[in-house]
């Protein structure tokens, strides 16, 4: 245990099989027994300390000569492990136990490449990084996907362009050299999925959070590795993700992310996204005590037939059996000028009094943050990183777990709700992002914890009270 005090001081190990299966299959890679390799497995399972922290701490006291390359979706991320694997050799047991078997070079000792006196070394970078003239023996493929990027189609396949076109030539010998790709699944079409799709002499080991029966696991490993779970639900690691925090992190993912994410059978997005049976319906003539009002505009440039819509959400948020919930006020879009779309937004705000007004800085949305500043009205600047439907994606979980409502004796609600389950082939996207924005903006304010605002292998961390403005 004098390791992982090294590596995650004042942290409890525990041990489970699937570290060991984990740990067989990269044996098997520097053994040279296994060439390829794709470990999908859920965030939180040790899968970077393993692989990006031991493997080469481990590799160099039996070949010291290994070079490394390892490359995340963030340079962040895979200089965090270089420096706990650097940490990690430079320790007092290491040294005790393997110090006789090399040493790290003093003129390259950096966080980003160490080296040692046996011409091994260890080199980290990331999926748009600079690789000139850079190899690997090993070369380790650890998250190439943003979560919170992978539905952009755009930026995930830069990362199978980078795949394609910059990592395969790394290998110093194609011929004795290994790939090792290591993620949670993301994405259909993520570097897992266009693998499996078009190649083949792959070994894939393949870890869901829970056992599915109907589901078999995917693994195809030269190693015989079979799941040894058999009942229905059985937990991957319950000694540190037991049931009571599984179930919380599923309910906040949602459906769609949890497939992915946490079981490794991403779904088809064929299918909605913001499913209209997840909405909740408001049967009373009185309106829920309402905390806070959220006013949300996405705006166009022009007021063609065929163009944009300028559109409006109005939003009460309330709590309800101690969660933050909200309930759609009204809803608002049309073709129209500017003047009058500065017109009706003044008249919205004497109406709603919202707290605050959201609005995102493209088309006219940019005159209309100036001009609503000015007149004194409380205005935030919305700029999106990433598209309409990572956008839905990432918001849906808020709607799917029950907290979106809507007055059952407004007609236009059931409009609102049909345009949302039409998405994103429907065609009124502009009403969907007023509400994607402002439900993403109300998980950031208030305590709604999400996977991605926590590192892999961190603790959820409670986020700072933020009110709008």
């Amino acid at each position: 245990m004098n390791s992982w005090q090294t590596i995650e001081a004042g942290r409890q190990f525990h041990d489970n099989w699937h570290i060991d299966a984990v740990s067989e299959h990269l044996q098997a890679v520097v053994e040279g027994d296994i060439k390829r390799l794709i470990i999908n497995v859920p965030p939180r399972h040790m899968k970077s300390i393993s692989v990006a922290v031991a493997l080469p701490a481990w590799t160099w006291t039996i070949q010291p000569d290994k070079r490394f390359l390892f490359a995340s979706y963030a340079s962040s991320l895979s200089i965090r492990d270089s420096v706990k694997c650097r940490r990690l050799i430079d320790s007092k047991w290491y040294k005790e136990h393997f110090g006789d078997c090399f040493e790290l070079t003093g003129d390259q000792n950096q966080k980003q490449r160490f080296e040692n006196n046996k011409t091994g070394y260890r080199i980290a970078t990331s999926v748009d990084g600079a690789l000139t003239g850079e190899g690997g023996d090993i070369i380790v493929i650890d998250d190439p996907h943003n979560v919170r990027e992978a539905e952009s189609s755009t930026v995930r396949e830069g990362v199978l362009e980078w795949w394609d076109q910059a990592m395969q030539t790394r290998l110093n010998d194609p011929k004795t050299g290994a790939f090792i790709i290591i993620m949670q699944r993301v994405h259909e079409q993520d570097l897992t999925g266009h693998i499996l799709a078009n190649d083949t002499g792959w070994d894939h080991l393949c870890l869901p959070a829970r056992y599915e029966p109907e589901h078999p696991t995917p693994s195809q490993s030269s190693l015989g590795f079979v799941d040894p779970r058999t009942e229905d639900g059985e937990l991957l690691w319950s000694s540190r993700i037991d049931e009571k925090t599984l179930s919380q992190l599923e309910t906040s993912l949602g459906t769609y992310a949890s497939a992915g994410q946490l079981q490794q059978r991403p779904m088809p997005k064929g299918g909605t996204i913001l499913k209209s049976k997840w909405w909740q319906e408001w049967d009373s003539d009185h309106l829920p005590e309402i905390e806070y009002v959220l006013q949300s505009y996405d705006t166009a440039f022009s007021t063609k037939e065929k163009s944009s819509y300028s559109a409006r959400t109005t939003w009460g948020v309330f709590k309800k059996h101690g969660q933050i919930n909200a309930i759609v006020l009204e809803m608002w879009y049309d073709r129209v000028n500017y003047p009058e779309l500065r017109r009706l937004a003044q008249d919205s705000y004497d109406e709603y009094q919202p707290d605050a007004v959201l609005i995102e800085k493209k088309a006219s949305g940019q005159s209309l943050l100036q001009d609503l500043r000015m007149a004194g009205i409380p205005v935030l600047e919305y700029s999106p990183d990433r598209d309409k439907e990572a956008r839905a994606h990432a918001s849906s979980a808020l709607l799917e777990d029950g907290r979106i409502w809507y007055p059952a004796d407004k007609r236009w609600a059931k409009d609102l709700i049909s345009i949302c389950a039409a998405f994103p082939t429907g065609d009124n996207d502009d009403i969907v992002d007023t509400c994607t924005q402002a439900w993403l903006r109300l998980r950031k304010g208030w305590f709604i914890t999400h996977s991605e605002d926590y590192d892999e292998d961190d603790e959820p961390r409670p986020q700072k009270v933020a009110m709008y403005g």
